[in-house]
Parts: C-alpha cells; structure tokens; sequence
C-alpha cells in the first residue's frame, strides 16, 4: 500500500508542477488580457462544478453564508493540500488567509505570475459566491494578494446590508487588520474517514482538475490549436524537468528501456488505472494502460486535447532517461480507455 500512496504522491506533485508550468507559459508568451481571461474561465468552470456540489459534503449547509464560504475555502483547499486559515468576526464576516508556500505558484515561480492571474480566480470564483447560493447581499473583500508584494491571498466574505451591483462583488481594501489566528476555531471535515490513501488521492484529483479543467478554458481564450501548441511544450518540459523527482518517488531506475516502463507502470498505477507491462522481439517494451481516469467523464474535441497534451508529459519523462530511448502512445481502437504506450529503444524523434 505505501508504494501505491508514493505513486499517488507522485502523480499529485506532477499535475501540480505541469500546472504551474503552462500558467508560466501563458504569462510568458501571451498577453497578460489573456492571463486574466483564462484564470477567470478555469476558476467560474470549477466554482460551477464543485461548489454547490460539495456544501453539504463538507457539512456547511444551514450556516450563515459569510461563515459557510469562508469554511468551504479552509475545508476544500485542506483536502487538496492547500493551507488556509479561517478566521470569524461574525456571522456576517469571515476571513480566510492562504499561507506560504502558496500551492498555486510554487517556489520562486510566484515571481513570474501577473497580478490578472490573481483578478482572474478572484472574479471567477470569489466574486461568484454570493450568486450561486442566491444570495445578492454577499461579496469578497480582498485585503491582500500575492504577487503585489503584500503578505499573501487573504480577504473576507462579507453579506451586505444592500443588494450588490455585479462590479461590487469583489472589492479590494489593503489597509484593513486581519483578526488573530485561533487554531480551536479551525473547521474539520464532518467525517473521520481521510485516512492516508483517501486524502492521498484527494490531493491527486485536486491537482488533476486544473489541468483537465485549465486546457480546457485555455482553449476557449486563445483557441484549441494555440492551446495544444501550450500544453504540449508546457507539459514536455514539465516531463523533462521533472522525472528525477518523481522517478525517486516511485523507486525508479534510470537504466534501460524496460526500466522506463516499470517506471510508467508504477506511476500510472498512481492514477488508479490498471497496467501491464510486455517486452517485445524488436527490443520495444509495450504498457497497456486501462481506465485511463485523466480522460474520464470527457469526450469529443475536449478529450482529444486533453489526451494530446496529457502524453507529452510522458515523452518528456521517457526523454529525460540517461539511455537514449522514445516513447509512442495511442488509443486502442477496440477499447477507448485503454492506452498503449511503446518505448522504443532509440533516440528521440525530433
């Protein structure tokens, strides 16, 4: 079981650094209009899947809306790996603080991330929250962001005393005193049931949503061949960069064409799919992968780039063995979530 926790560990941690990676794409080599477009799109797609959705898992139904919010945020970003703290001043006014290292922007990469990421997911998601419980009166003041400089994200759901115009849903006051921090006051999920291997693979699934979800709305901002183009070199080098980290999380060697696809057959067992591995005459190793859970619950074009970009993780991991070698992928034609991966034992194709 703890080899299956490591590869669940690991499968979070790469898409979690494949994320940041395309958002320090996108700042790069598009406009900084677009880095707002495309974090409010991902952030509005995600609040209207898992909002609602998840109030009542997380036990917040019957609560004052300002103290339910700022409890969703503690409580649902805790169980992706995010830590947020929670602070009530009353039923009326409840403020949440991100901590440092801050998830979304891991390490020095915060560096390079425009402040229209911040207004994007502010707006998307933040400044929603009032509309999806119909609730007119209820907005986010922002007293703090990221990458201005200040002390990191932090703010308060506020209910009015007035029905709030669309552009007062979020406001921003940086001169405001955040209330002390009491840890007895703290909100825990209503259940004793995240054990290691559950709250293991609520991380994972945290992480695999940005990007299932943040290709997605990339495309709807730059269109879907831009996107791909992105995603593709985002998540080849993420794959590049990052197999050392992770090879080491799943006790992979660094050795031969068979060694690669040990490695791909631990870390895909980390998403919950089933594997098999079969070496061939011609010195090719072959990985059928079943259940292929990144693509579930999508189809059409969505799937299709999803899937497109999703591989080229994994040819940057493949490439990034000391022993020459490629790697090839392709749905199998008889059975749509079944991937079959081939390792050949050459190099590269350029």
């Amino acid at each position: 079981m703890n080899k299956q926790i490591d590869a669940i560990g690991a499968q979070a941690e790469l898409h979690h650094q494949y994320f940041l990676g395309l958002q320090l794409m996108v700042a790069v080599e598009e406009s900084r209009q677009v880095v707002y477009d495309w974090m409010f799109r991902l952030f509005r797609r995600q609040h209207e899947e898992k909002f609602l959705s998840s109030f009542a898992k997380l036990g917040l139904d019957g609560l004052p809306h300002a103290v339910a919010c700022a409890k969703y945020h503690v409580l649902s970003n805790g169980v992706g790996g995010v830590a947020v703290e929670y602070m009530a001043e009353s039923d009326s006014k409840a403020w949440v603080r991100f901590r440092y290292p801050r998830w979304m922007y891991a390490g020095p990469a915060i560096c390079g991330i425009p402040v229209e990421a911040s207004r994007g997911f502010l707006d998307g998601w933040y400044a929603q929250n009032g509309v999806s419980l119909n609730n007119p009166r209820l907005g986010f003041v922002c007293v703090s962001e990221d990458v201005t400089g200040q002390f990191g994200l932090c703010g308060y759901f506020k209910e009015h005393t007035h029905d709030l115009a669309p552009e007062e849903r979020l406001q921003f006051a940086p001169n405001e005193s955040v209330p002390g921090f009491d840890p007895s006051a703290q909100p825990a999920p209503p259940d004793n049931q995240w054990n290691e291997e559950r709250l293991a693979k609520a991380n994972r699934n945290y992480a695999l949503e940005y990007i299932r979800n943040g290709i997605a709305a990339l495309s709807q901002v730059v269109g879907a061949e831009r996107a791909q183009a992105l995603a593709q070199r985002s998540a080849r080098l993420t794959g590049l960069q990052h197999y050392p980290v992770m090879g080491g999380q799943v006790g992979a060697v660094d050795g031969s064409v068979q060694d690669a696809a040990d490695f791909l057959q631990s870390m895909m067992i980390g998403m919950g799919d089933e594997c098999s591995v079969a070496a061939q005459t011609d010195g090719s190793v072959i990985v059928l992968q079943r259940g292929m859970r990144v693509a579930r619950g999508l189809d059409g074009s969505t799937r299709e780039n999803l899937l497109a970009s999703w591989i080229e993780l994994w040819r940057g991991a493949i490439h990034s063995h000391r022993t020459f070698m490629d790697l090839s992928c392709a749905v199998d034609g008889e059975a749509p979530d079944t991937l079959r991966w081939t390792i050949h034992p050459h190099p590269p194709a350029t």
